[in-house]
């Protein structure tokens, strides 16, 4: 019988047993990480570089493209070094670090999605308030409150994730570290209080999520009443982008959680745990540039910028 104390590193599950096929993976890797690296470096690079686009919806879109950076950046590149160095291990450290940042990461996204929702709301539900309820010094406030939210959650999942006594060997079912195969490793019984942190934290991602389908349904109601057509369709494409973001990122991560342990195994796993951990940050960047034409424009006009300096 170990104990947490006495392990000095994890081994993550093998995404494949043969050399062509790790190569294979550490190839999907990279390509994943490029195009999550050049997608959100351009959201961040316009939103920072247009001075047209510094409004709220922008301003944390541009936070948002930094929690997929954090997702991706914590969980790919050990992936891929581990595939293409055709080993497994990662240092205790190392694991504390990945629990920490993904866990941050992704509970800052879903405050931060969910403070967008509020925006769409007041800009389509109260657009006389919107200059008031959504100033700048109150976006900056709303933005350093999802962080720092993130924050603390995240330090207090990891604190009590890896002060759990590990019973069962340092073998994790998955290719990160991630809480509920770190938890299958703990005591009998030890592991109640972590749950309880665990149940805590879906209250509070389904009270967001409940104030999000609130939301919707008004600006869905207050987007109908609008007379004109070309209004209409303006409201929807500011709207569809971050649902679009939202369900993508809901659907995977609570499924992933949440699903029953009838339907579990290793491959089901570590499917859906890519879905929310690695998909997202690929592909939101590309939702938002497509479903916006401002953004869109920005982007473009800053590739054709450095192209001509080159």
């Amino acid at each position: 019988m170990s104990n947490s104390s006495s392990i000095s590193h994890f081994l993550l599950l093998p995404l494949a047993d043969t050399r062509q096929l790790q190569l294979l993976h550490f190839c999907l890797f990279l390509g994943i990480s490029l195009a999550a690296l050049l997608g959100n470096g351009l959201v961040i690079s316009a939103v920072a570089c247009g001075h047209h686009l510094h409004s709220p919806m922008f301003f944390f879109l541009l936070h948002l493209a930094l929690t997929d950076l954090g997702c991706i950046l914590t969980t790919v590149p050990k992936a891929m070094h581990n595939s293409l160095w055709d080993t497994r291990n990662i240092s205790y450290e190392g694991c504390v670090i990945q629990v920490f940042m993904l866990v941050f990461s992704m509970s800052s996204e879903l405050a931060l999605l969910t403070i967008m929702c509020y925006d769409r709301y007041v800009s389509i539900c109260k657009p006389l308030h919107y200059g008031t309820l959504l100033g700048s010094r109150a976006c900056a406030h709303m933005a350093a409150a999802a962080w720092a939210s993130g924050l603390l959650y995240a330090l207090l999942h990891t604190a009590n994730t890896f002060s759990l006594p590990l019973c069962h060997g340092n073998a994790l079912g998955q290719f990160f570290c991630e809480i509920p195969q770190i938890i299958k490793l703990s005591c009998s019984k030890s592991y109640l209080r972590e749950l309880g942190i665990i149940v805590v934290g879906i209250c509070l991602a389904f009270g967001c999520f409940v104030f999000m389908v609130f939301s919707y349904v008004q600006i869905f109601r207050a987007v109908l009443r609008i007379p004109s057509e070309q209004g209409r369709h303006k409201a929807f494409s500011t709207c569809l982008p971050h649902l679009a973001v939202l369900f993508l990122f809901v659907s995977t991560s609570f499924f992933a959680y949440l699903k029953p342990p009838s339907i579990s195994s290793p491959s089901l796993d570590l499917a859906l745990s890519g879905l929310y951990s690695v998909v997202p940050p690929a592909l939101n960047p590309l939702i938002y540039s497509l479903g916006n034409q401002e953004l869109r424009a920005a982007v473009w006009t800053l590739i054709t910028v450095h192209f001509q300096k080159h």
